[in-house]
């Protein structure tokens, strides 16, 4: 057993390993692409910077700014409107040859983290002597702090709850004690503890808005209180939310427990309804945790992680919040209780928790290892970053807690441990190791804190550099420069930048249409807005999968007539921006060990429910027929959607017998107008049947058009002569710029 001065001692140990066995470590977020990559040097300046981050940001308070070498600030920007995860900035035009730096300040929705980060760029050749710089990576005490008195509070507040509803009630519930079924000394502790809890966990949330202001404002203390910057914080970013629920809760939770002390004389029936209404506020404090944790920026099923995430620490309530409470709870319990007696009363209150507890400790083992799954990418993780020491720090201070809890369980359970629990009960002393779990306790959530305020291993496999696709083309006096970004399959933004005879185009009406030709499929046209600078930009998802694709750009000359720029793209999947990654092996087991714990900790009630059903042959026969019957009408319905859609798509979109191999650029569409006018000289734009076919473009396919170029249509004779098929295609394309 251990001695009073071997536990303080081992206990300082672990605080020490907890400590300073963890180094540094960034934010919650990282940059998953980039465009321009750090430390790259290009021939032309960008039309813009954009950094995708792999969480959502808070637009208040989200920055970045372009510096040159002197420091000069020469634009800034924030996060994009549609995309809560992308910060941009349009770049001033004609950046001279040199050096630039970015400087990036992203603060992370999910958890308020704020830090700040500069990268460099160049232009032209590369200069010696600029660095990227990094800075707020480290974890700040301050939140390790109010992580910890919140948590630990908060898991007392659910831990009071579970305890007297489903501890102390069935091992010492009395009817007699008509304010609780619980002798007064006992419900006055309850009350009391509850009360305490709750000042505590009121004061760790004023702290936690105070310090984050402190973060998105970059200042200090007293100008957050004197400015009232924390209202800003509170009402305008996902923390606020967050912060404000949680509040709504604990006054909740006081209202209840003010209540229950109010009428416990007048109505001590409403005491015990009172305790059971705070064990579900509980759980939804518990779970505003999830909300702004890791789980929330989950790339593998983020609302699956979110709710283990939950799950885990409703589990953790129910042991390390019970256990705390029902140490705090007993040496007040016990008082009047001496030698066997007071034993008695401690095993019978013991084996009801050990009970409750087995169920738990195996939702939270089986949900810690699914958690831990989602964010170790490859063994190195454990031991190369921060989070991974902090995590196995947690788990040998977890073993120790598992360690005590099962002599406890032994020393709860005689009759069936009888071998084991003498054993234990001559060398421990119950109410000492009750004290040290306590403490370990303490401990952990520590631990929990540090995790939660330090950053989760970077997947290497996602910050793989991967250039955005770019191109310029030249068109009589006219020079395009296109990119798309992040340039994969899904949504993607694209950049044009004009010039005419050197001077940036302003106010002209430019349009863009996505062409598809392997399924001879295109988009509706698109008019792109001037931003400034010769800079024209959209935004859509026209691009759903990966392969060769068309970007045409149509402006009005300066003689009025249509300009065309063509560009031709392999669109690859490594492009694009990983917004999700599918779960592997591992965690479709540990995904089914959740499942499984989860199963049994809820067998006892649906036993219970299984009891209470009704099992006569008829009842149970209609509704068997019942649930066989909508299980196969839903499947059923699943596949003729399916099969629908699919009929659906084939029909609208059948794959092209034809497929037109000719880039519709300037050259084709003037080769296509002049072999018109020769070749088809029968086509006039007179008639009522080539406007017809005109008229029809948006819905006519190429392949048709090319058959109608080389068969006729309705009246339309085939053009004359031995024309290729290359020349027919360039018919074709002529014929799309009539719309």
């Amino acid at each position: 057993m251990l001695s009073k001065v071997h536990a303080p001692f081992m206990l300082m140990v672990l605080f020490v390993l907890l400590t300073v066995g963890i180094g540094p470590a960034a934010a919650h977020g990282y940059i998953v692409r980039a465009i321009p990559e750090d430390r790259t040097t290009l021939e032309h300046p960008p039309a813009r910077l954009q950094y995708w981050f792999s969480e959502a940001l808070e637009p208040r308070f989200s920055t970045v700014e372009l510096r040159d070498q002197t420091g000069t600030v020469l634009a800034e920007g924030g996060v994009d409107a549609e995309n809560p995860a992308l910060l941009k900035l349009q770049v001033p035009q004609e950046l001279p040859d040199g050096a630039y730096i970015v400087d990036l300040r992203p603060a992370f929705a999910s958890d308020g983290h704020v830090v700040a980060e500069t990268r460099v760029f160049f232009v032209g050749e590369e200069v010696g002597g600029v660095a990227g710089s990094q800075s707020g990576y480290d974890v700040i005490p301050l939140e390790v702090v109010w992580r910890t008195i919140l948590l630990a509070s908060n898991l007392l507040i659910f831990g009071l709850a579970v305890l007297y509803r489903h501890v102390l009630l069935p091992a010492w519930g009395n009817p007699q004690h008509r304010a609780g079924w619980l002798p007064p000394r006992v419900m006055q502790r309850l009350n009391w503890l509850f009360g305490a809890a709750l000042v505590v966990a009121l004061g760790g949330n004023i702290i936690a808005m105070l310090q984050q202001s402190m973060a998105f404002f970059s200042t200090g203390m007293t100008e957050v209180i004197a400015q009232g910057l924390w209202q800003v914080v509170r009402i305008g970013s996902r923390f606020g939310d967050v912060w404000s629920a949680r509040m709504f809760l604990l006054v909740l939770a006081a209202v209840f427990l003010g209540l229950s002390v109010m009428w416990r004389e007048e109505r001590p029936e409403t005491v015990k309804a009172f305790w059971s209404a705070n064990v579900w506020v509980g759980a939804l404090l518990v779970g505003a945790f999830s909300v702004t944790s890791h789980a929330s920026g989950s790339l593998i099923m983020p609302w699956v992680a979110v709710f283990v995430d939950w799950a885990h620490m409703l589990a953790v309530g129910v042991w390390v919040g019970g256990l705390a409470a029902l140490v705090l709870m007993l040496p007040v319990a016990l008082r009047p209780y001496s030698g066997d007696a007071r034993r008695q009363a401690l095993l019978t209150v013991l084996r009801r928790f050990s009970w409750l507890v087995k169920y738990a400790v195996a939702v939270v083992v089986a949900t810690g290892i699914y958690s831990a799954f989602n964010w170790l990418y490859q063994p190195s993780d454990l031991t190369q970053t921060g989070w991974g020491v902090g995590l196995l720090v947690k788990v040998a201070l977890v073993a120790g807690l598992l360690a005590l809890g099962l002599v406890h369980h032994l020393a709860a359970n005689p009759a069936r441990f009888e071998r084991w629990s003498q054993r234990v009960e001559r060398a421990v002393n119950l109410a000492l190791t009750l004290r040290l779990e306590v403490l370990l306790v303490l401990l952990v959530l520590v631990s929990v804190a540090y995790l939660s305020a330090s950053a989760v291993p970077e997947p290497v496999f996602l910050t793989e550099d991967v250039a955005a696709p770019s191109a310029a083309q030249t068109v009589d006096d006219l020079l395009v420069r296109m990119s798309i970004s992040p340039g994969g399959p899904g949504v993607n933004t694209y950049d044009v930048v004009m010039a005419r005879n050197g001077e940036a185009l302003a106010d002209e009406v430019v349009r863009m249409q996505v062409v598809d030709p392997d399924r001879d499929w295109r988009s509706e046209w698109h008019e792109l807005p001037a931003v400034g600078s010769g800079l024209f930009v959209t935004t859509s998802d026209d691009i759903d999968r990966e392969g060769r694709w068309r970007l045409l750009v149509d402006v009005p000359g300066a003689d009025g007539a249509m300009q065309r720029a063509a560009f031709e793209w392999e669109i690859s999947t490594e492009a694009a921006v990983p917004t999700s990654v599918n779960p592997g092996l591992l965690n479709w087991l540990a995904l089914a060990g959740v499942l499984v714990a989860l199963g049994w900790a809820a067998y006892p009630m649906a036993y219970r429910f299984y009891k209470w059903l009704d099992w006569n042959p008829i009842s149970v026969a209609v509704a068997a027929s019942a649930i066989v019957g909508t299980v196969i009408f839903m499947v059923l319905a699943v596949m003729m959607v399916s099969q629908s859609e699919a009929t659906y798509e084939a029909v609208l979109n059948p794959t092209p017998q034809f497929v037109n191999p000719v880039l519709p650029d300037a050259e084709s569409v003037a080769a296509g107008q002049s072999l018109l006018a020769t070749s088809c000289d029968t086509w006039e734009s007179e008639s009522s049947d080539y406007r017809a076919l005109i008229d029809r473009l948006s819905r006519t396919r190429d392949e048709e058009l090319f058959e109608a170029v080389r068969e006729g249509w309705r009246s339309l004779p085939p053009c004359a002569g031995d024309l290729t098929d290359t020349q027919r295609w360039h018919i074709v394309n002529y014929i799309r710029t009539q719309v």
